[in-house]
């Protein structure tokens, strides 16, 4: 196992990117509670720990904490926004209320005498979030940096390796965030960089190998990236002992399901295809209830797999694309039990599998696309855009109609096309066919068709976003092209709004 860097969880939102940025500096990291047992946090054996942000303040009595031996562990610790206050709290010092909160990116002095801020200029943009400060420093302790309104805005224990920034280094707006979590891995803890894609996936072959021995896996093939990563990675470790079936229920998009087939048709694995989409239209009939929708469709897709599945001669194990985000947001350190299927329902918990192979279980997304790089998957597959389990039948609004999947899969392809070879920063662009209908005219002709509404966001975690501020230039030529090459549509339009106060899918 390569050296590993714990992140405890005190709440924080940026936890995950907190783990994501020591991954890319080339240390392992895992994702804690921070009410994590001793034992565990020892059986661990971490070269560091990071104490995460969080919403509380550490004046509150039933505020975030952690077991105080975590401090009479012997090995570095840095504390990030509350992480700092907590930091300061449980050994001594004093934490108080703002008089004027700090919110965005703001002007900081960092002494370039600590080892955190080493080889750094001492004027620094970061970003703050906080409503409490570090007002009196516990024994020991130094200030390292300031602001206009934090004077203790970082500090240090030299002889204890510990540290603490009250801003936050894992995310853009701090100019230098990645140096100084390189320095804290490298310069405090000691770091060797052993950790690679290359050592996970020879370490998740080799145990999926003593996992599964001579017996066969069944996978639910969906043509993302998770799932088509989970089945490259499985070929290799398991040939011709993998049987993948993908379900095409009819709402997928443009070329998807002819691009799985190709993506696979080398590979030591079973790919079976199955058309449902008669299946799953005849179901929707009438539907336009976005929630009934994805039970219907997540009722027909359980009815499928379990059909095909029983076909397949009950294979000994069920595989799943499961990913380390999935892990932590459950709440849980590994997943002991079948989970929903991730994309669109519950599967039938009946079909006497022996248990469970999910060898994507410790990654990010990100890493999910490098690794799938490094399998040989195609490029249009590993950085396919993100799609929700019931397809576009939920970007059909309305009751869905083979007629409006046509026009909805056409004018998503231009979309895609256009924004993904443009310079446009956007994390995830798709259209969606509203089921208003306007009048338009065409040459001489008055028409009355319908508006494709388009959508592209800017968003870390995809918890939250905002709407991509795409070139008019860009907008403009999608909107030619959908309207003059998409029959039954006469009118594009752009949604500029956030998540909150909408989702990023319509439905």
């Amino acid at each position: 196992m390569p050296q590993t860097v714990i992140i405890l969880d005190f709440g924080g939102q940026y936890k995950e990117l907190i783990a994501r940025r020591v991954r890319e500096l080339g240390v392992y990291s895992e994702i804690l509670p921070c009410s994590v047992s001793m034992q565990e946090l020892r059986e661990k054996a971490p070269i560091g720990i990071i104490f995460t942000g969080g919403p509380d303040s550490v004046n509150l009595p039933d505020s975030p904490a952690c077991d105080p031996d975590v401090f009479n562990l012997g090995i570095p610790v840095l504390g990030i926004c509350y992480g700092m206050q907590y930091l300061c709290h449980a050994l001594g010092g004093k934490v108080i209320a703002c008089e004027k909160s700090e919110y965005g990116t703001l002007s900081l002095t960092a002494s370039s005498e600590s080892l955190l801020f080493h080889g750094l200029p001492a004027a620094q943009r970061v970003l703050m979030s906080h409503t409490d400060r570090v007002a009196v420093l516990p024994s020991g302790f130094e200030a390292i940096a300031h602001t206009d309104l934090c004077p203790i805005a970082a500090m240090e224990n030299r002889e204890r390796r510990f540290f603490a920034v009250q801003f936050h280094p894992e995310v853009e707006n701090t100019v230098y965030g990645k140096e100084i979590l390189h320095n804290f891995l490298y310069d405090i803890c000691g770091a060797a960089g052993d950790y690679s894609m290359e050592d996970y996936l020879s370490r998740a072959i080799a145990e999926v190998r003593a996992q599964v021995g001579d017996e066969h896996v069944l996978l639910g093939l969906s043509g993302g990236v998770d799932s088509s990563v989970c089945a490259a990675l499985l070929s290799r470790a398991i040939p011709h002992h993998l049987t993948c079936i993908y379900i095409d229920h009819g709402f997928m998009r443009m070329n998807e399901t002819e691009e799985v087939r190709r993506a696979f048709a080398g590979r030591e694995l079973d790919l079976r295809i199955i058309d449902a989409s008669e299946q799953f239209l005849s179901a929707l009939k009438g539907v336009s209830e976005p929630e009934q929708k994805r039970k219907i469709i997540g009722r027909e897709f359980a009815r499928a797999f379990e059909k095909a599945a029983r076909e397949c001669g009950r294979p000994a194990y069920l595989a799943q694309g499961t990913i380390y985000p999935d892990v932590v947001e459950s709440g849980k350190n590994k997943s002991a039990v079948i989970k929903s299927h991730h994309n669109v329902g519950g599967l039938p918990s009946d079909l006497g599998f022996k248990g469970v192979v999910e060898p994507l279980k410790g990654l990010f997304k990100d890493e999910v696309r490098r690794l799938g790089r490094s399998l040989g998957l195609p490029r249009e597959l590993v950085e396919r855009q993100p799609f929700p389990g019931p397809g576009l039948a939920i970007r059909v609004l309305g009751e869905v109609t083979p007629e409006k999947l046509r026009i909805l899969r056409e004018a998503d392809a231009i979309v895609r096309y256009e924004i993904g070879h443009s310079r446009a920063k956007a994390d995830q662009y798709f259209c969606v066919l509203t089921n208003a209908q306007s009048v338009g005219v065409m040459g001489d002709f008055r028409t009355y068709e319908y508006t494709v509404a388009v959508r592209a966001v800017r968003t870390n975690d995809f918890m939250t976003c905002e709407y991509a501020r795409l070139p008019h230039t860009l907008l403009q030529r999608i909107s030619s092209r959908i309207t003059g090459e998409v029959a039954g549509v006469n009118r594009v339009v752009y949604d500029i709004t956030g998540k909150p106060p909408a989702t990023i899918e319509w439905e």
